[in-house]
């Protein structure tokens, strides 16, 4: 009979031990915006994880954490899939972060999205790619779209001597930064390189294979080819590795927009002549530093400065645009400078 009365007490006990636990557990994390370490939550969802490009952001937004005494969650598809993103989209609001910031694969199927967010009392932005007709408060932007694309136009023309057809091998066909990119390369070339024609668009996904097949089916289909625009992370290597396969180093010139050590051995070779980026982890620290301010509900100046390395910072309160500065051209000559 002891024993038996022993045993009822002991499960008892559990049970409450059990109820107590799941009380707290809830209170540390659905309920509360700062997460297990109630510390201030800033997250960002890219438009996939596992390339450089977002993984050299997500180092960035590690090391602004660390300064900051802030919490980042970094999560994203591990394709580039809008309604994958979506998904981690709605979790992120299911656990009540401060602040979420992402970069849209669909710009326009993600606004629904940022307005749920932001209703549910969270503070949303975008950054690396805007969704402009969204509610977001501030889109943290590399650099200007006339300048990034102006760029890589003049990159490609003094490589191909200013002459010649070219193809553009682009990612998303919904993300807006890279079809900004699309129209100024167009007009630059129009204007400033009449004897430059642009004889086709494709697009890869953030897939770097698919843009090395690709490219090669365009130097299959356009026998007088010149140049190739690789336009993201993902198709400024894969168009490169093309041209270097195919044996036309020299006769076939490439810019993109690839990682510096994404790109270094490529350059080194001559299959690539430019890459067209930014200081990427900068721009992944100044998207925490940014979550953190929404989060703490300060008001973004016109200029200043992050800190010693990111200097320069501009905010326009009428669009809601925070300009990372201007671009960054790494060559053969200055590539090594960069570890990321």
């Amino acid at each position: 009979m002891l024993k038996k009365k022993l045993l009822q007490s002991a499960a008892v006990l559990a049970i409450g031990a059990l109820a107590l636990t799941g009380c707290t557990n809830k209170n540390s994390t659905a309920d509360s915006g700062s997460g297990d370490s109630g510390k201030t939550t800033v997250a960002f969802v890219p438009k996939l994880q596992g390339i450089p490009y977002f993984e050299a952001m997500n180092a960035g937004g590690q090391q602004a954490a660390e300064d900051l005494g802030i919490e980042w969650l970094y999560q994203g598809p591990t394709t580039a899939d809008a309604a994958a993103q979506a998904d981690i989209v709605r979790s992120l609001i299911q656990q009540k972060v401060d602040a979420l910031i992402v970069a849209p694969n669909d710009p326009d199927s993600m606004a629904p999205l940022l307005k749920q967010a932001q209703e549910a009392g969270i503070k949303v932005a975008t950054a690396d790619t805007d969704a402009p007709n969204s509610v977001r408060q501030v889109f943290v932007n590399q650099t200007t779209e006339e300048n990034h694309g102006k760029a890589l136009s003049e990159s490609l023309m003094k490589a191909m001597g200013g002459t010649g057809e070219f193809a553009i091998v682009s990612c998303s066909e919904t993300a807006a930064n890279l079809n900004a990119y699309i129209e100024v390369i167009k007009k630059d070339v129009a204007a400033n390189y009449p004897q430059g024609k642009l004889v086709d668009l494709v697009y890869a996904g953030e897939d770097q294979a698919k843009a090395a097949a690709m490219a090669t089916d365009l130097m299959n289909a356009h026998p007088n080819l010149k140049g190739i625009v690789g336009l993201c992370s993902a198709a400024a290597p894969g168009v490169a590795q093309a041209v270097k396969d195919a044996g036309k180093i020299g006769q076939v010139f490439t810019v993109g927009g690839g990682t510096p050590m994404a790109m270094a051995p490529y350059l080194k070779d001559g299959s690539s002549s430019a890459s067209v980026l930014w200081d990427v982890q900068n721009l992944g620290y100044l998207t925490a530093w940014t979550g953190k301010e929404l989060a703490d509900d300060k008001t973004l100046e016109p200029a200043f400065d992050v800190d010693d390395k990111i200097k320069g910072v501009t905010f326009d309160a009428e669009s809601k645009i925070e300009l990372l500065g201007p671009p960054l051209v790494f060559t053969k000559d200055n590539v090594q400078q960069f570890k990321y």
